[in-house]
Order: structure tokens, then sequence, then C-alpha cells
């Protein structure tokens, strides 16, 4: 067999893997992260980030997938323009030097041809860490408002803030943290669409 020919059916093959994957957009109005805290041992303290942005690829009958993941650290939302300040300073997330949240992942569990769990990094404050979501109740369909095929999720995970040198306050606030992340997603060929006006 030529080098040509070995080639040309590598060409082939990827090209079919390729024609099963499918390419979806973070909708930033549905995709909120929360994270929640222990505080000093009384109360469940949670916050949010207002702006995400990014990407998702599916290949569900290869059992394949990527996501690559955004956060706009200074969207930080508390509830209290106070708290809101103090949390973007170098006590915390230090968005002036550090503006983004990232997350990125190339290893999906799936049962049957449904994703339940991914592998990937997150990097927060300039450090990267492993970082393992639970993906739970996944469904596709058409958003019946904006009439475009979309994907959606409930992620969740945790994480150890000291494990990224957000170590301010430990052991009171505590070192572990629980991500809620609300995921929905349209897929790209539907976006190059005039897309619907308002927040559905």
């Amino acid at each position: 067999m030529t080098m040509k020919l070995i080639l040309s059916l590598l060409g082939l093959a990827l090209s079919a893997g390729a024609a099963n994957a499918e390419t979806y957009i973070i909708d930033s109005s549905h995709t909120l992260p929360v994270f929640e805290v222990n505080h000093l041992g009384f109360s469940t303290q949670r916050g949010r980030f207002n702006e995400t942005q990014g990407t998702i690829e599916l290949d569900r009958k290869a059992r394949t997938g990527r996501v690559t993941f955004r956060i706009g650290a200074d969207s930080i939302d508390m509830g209290l323009a106070k708290w809101d300040e103090h949390m973007k300073s170098p006590d915390f997330f230090n968005t002036s030097h550090f503006p983004e949240v990232t997350f990125e992942a190339s290893t999906f569990s799936f049962e049957g041809d449904v994703p339940v769990a991914a592998e990937g990094t997150l990097n927060l404050l300039g450090i990267s860490h492993p970082l393992h979501l639970q993906i739970q109740n996944f469904t596709c369909g058409e958003n019946p408002i904006a009439k475009k095929p979309v994907c959606a999720a409930n992620i969740e995970a945790r994480l150890k803030r000291s494990d990224f040198g957000m170590t301010k306050y430990l052991p009171g606030i505590s070192d572990e943290v629980r991500i809620l992340v609300p995921v929905e997603a349209f897929r790209a060929d539907a976006m190059k669409a005039t897309p619907a006006s308002g927040i559905h």
C-alpha cells in the first residue's frame, strides 16, 4: 500500500468521524456558574458569575467530546456591591491581574450516547489544576421560543480553593467549593441565522 493511499484512507476516516461531531455555542444568558462555600461553620454562602462564553463539541456516536469554557472573573455577583469589590480584590479572585477563569476538557465519559462526566483542567489565578465534572440531566431538543436546536445539562464539581493559592480566611471560610453550572448551548450551524430577540 502506497503512502499516498494510506494518507487518503486516513483522511476519509477523519472526515467520517468529523461528520458525526456537532459544535454548540454556549448560551451566556442561561449559563451562569454558581459557587457555594461554608461561612464560619454556620451557613452556605453563594455567588455567581454573569459573563460566560465557550464552545462544546460532541460526537455522541464515537463517544467523544471537547469543551472550552471561559468565565469573566470581573462579572462575579455576590448580591452586594461591597462584597463584589472584596471578591475581586487580591484576597480572592484578583480580577485586575487574572480577568478570566478557564476550563478545557477533551476526555468524556458516556452512558450509551449520553455524556455523564468530563475530565479537564481549570485555570484560576494563573494556576492550572485537574477538575472532574459530573454532567447531570443532559438533554437535547428544540428551544420552543428561539426555534433552534439546543443541548443542556446541569454541571457539578468540587474543588479546593487552596489548590489555586486562594487561602484567605481558611479554614473559617471553607477550602472546599461546590460548583453548580446550568448549561444551555445552541448548535453552531443554527446560530448562523439571525438570533431571536430577548432572553428565552
